[in-house]
């Protein structure tokens, strides 16, 4: 009798350690959902390379690429250009 009740004290309590301990069922799919977020995070980041080693490229070898963001971003303008300011 008494070994019976030492056997269910066990088992609940190995239950209890299996589910809520460390690196139990709980812990492990709460490091599972922390997994799914950094592989998402970490494909954004390559995409971000990606677009940014294409930018890298174009404005090593293409005139016209940096023609362009020389006038978008820098206010630069060429000789014959008119230029318009907007008073304020």
């Amino acid at each position: 009798m008494k070994v019976g009740r030492y056997l269910i004290v066990f088992v609940l309590l190995m239950g209890a350690l299996i589910t809520f301990g460390d690196r139990g069922l709980i812990d492990n799919y709460r490091m599972e959902e922390k997994l799914l977020v950094l592989k998402k995070v970490n494909h954004e980041i390559t995409l971000e390379n990606i677009a940014l080693k294409k930018n890298i490229l174009l404005l090593r070898n293409d005139p016209s690429y940096i023609e362009m963001m020389a006038r978008n971003e820098l206010g630069m303008v060429k000789k014959g250009d008119l230029v318009y300011r907007q008073a304020q």
